[in-house]
């Protein structure tokens, strides 16, 4: 069966549903947040100029500017990576997880090879799987579809001379663990690891996937080659005032209390689709959605539309199928209306 890459979930949001579909945060923004944005738009006749947001984002990590790359989301960033490094020899994406890396390696000409990782070991990454001579790699964390969040010991190990290792940490601002400080087995500071870039995301928790923001960071003698496959002005002046503005302290500080409630309304979430019948939740989710199977899910993903909510496929996830849905973490009282809907949906099967 040919799984299609380019299917994601802003497709299954309709008029009326209540979107379970999408994982951004729909939250009023912040003034600190909308008042350099508007101000941004005073600027527009002039090209813009990354260097102050580029500056933002290497101290918020504690990078060199040189180890910054900003790009017009996540998204881009994948692009980029694929088309800059058409040299490689052995591309290989860890599955199951966001199809982008993969759709963008096809269309730049690279053969790929998955490594599949198994619902039966809770979609736990093993280092081992990866070919030793494979030289660009990617590999998600916290992981979408999945929610697991591997330890970076692990994503460590499979940094090499040779190998260029792409993490994608797009929702690695909504993971926390009590008494941690920062996000639990982020790479993002780390600066020994030989070809390692990360990548991040601003459009999820700040809800502004419609302004295209997001980064790489990696070694600095990687950087220009990755930003010669950019277009030029790739990021937009407002988006580039987003960067700015999320990568200091008010923001990273928000950051933090933002992950710790999502945990608390994903561990909701989980407490209650756990006691939905004949359902089973992937793994020990980290992030903000949840991956769950049970038998028929395609089926009940088109009932659940009729009666107003908009969960995502899992069948165009490799490594998943017809049998797996994603659903977004939301506050709890959605939670319970959806749960409850679920559950009428499935009793009421012959």
């Amino acid at each position: 069966m040919t799984i299609d890459l380019g299917h994601h979930g802003d497709t299954e949001v309709g008029a009326g549903l209540v979107d379970l579909a999408v994982n951004v945060r729909r939250e009023p923004m912040p003034a600190w947040l909308s008042a350099p944005l508007r101000a941004s738009l005073d600027d527009l006749a002039a090209y813009p100029d990354a260097a102050d947001a580029t500056a933002a984002v290497a101290a918020r990590h504690g990078r060199d500017p040189a180890e910054v790359l900003l790009t017009a989301g996540a998204a881009q960033a994948f692009v980029v990576l694929a088309q800059a490094l058409r040299g490689a020899r052995r591309a290989v994406v860890v599955h199951p997880q966001f199809t982008e890396p993969e759709a963008a390696l096809r269309n730049a000409g690279h053969p790929v090879e998955r490594v599949l990782l198994r619902a039966e070991d809770g979609f736990r990454l093993d280092p081992t799987l990866v070919p030793a001579d494979s030289d660009l790699v990617f590999v998600g964390n916290p992981t979408n579809p999945t929610s697991v969040l591997h330890p970076a010991s692990e994503i460590a190990a499979l940094a090499r001379p040779g190998r260029v290792l792409v993490v994608d940490e797009a929702f690695s601002d909504t993971t926390y663990r009590a008494g941690v400080p920062g996000e639990p087995e982020s790479l993002a500071g780390r600066r020994d690891l030989p070809g390692l870039v990360v990548l991040r995301s601003l459009t999820k928790t700040w809800g502004l996937a419609g302004l295209r923001i997001g980064y790489l960071l990696g070694p600095a003698d990687l950087l220009p080659r990755l930003a010669a496959a950019q277009p030029l002005w790739a990021v937009s002046t407002p988006a580039l005032a987003a960067a700015t503005a999320c990568a200091g302290p008010v923001a990273v500080a928000a950051e933090r209390e933002i992950a710790a409630r999502l945990a608390a309304e994903r561990d909701h979430l989980v407490r209650r689709l756990r006691h939905v019948p004949n359902l089973t939740v992937a793994g020990d989710p980290a992030a903000a959605f949840v991956a769950v199977r049970f038998p028929g899910a395609d089926k009940a993903r088109v009932e659940l539309r009729e009666r107003g909510y908009a969960v995502r496929r899992g069948d165009t996830f490799p490594g998943l199928g017809p049998d797996w849905l994603r659903i977004a973490v939301r506050d709890t009282a959605t939670t319970d209306a959806f749960v409850d809907v679920l559950t009428a949906v499935l009793e009421e099967r012959p």
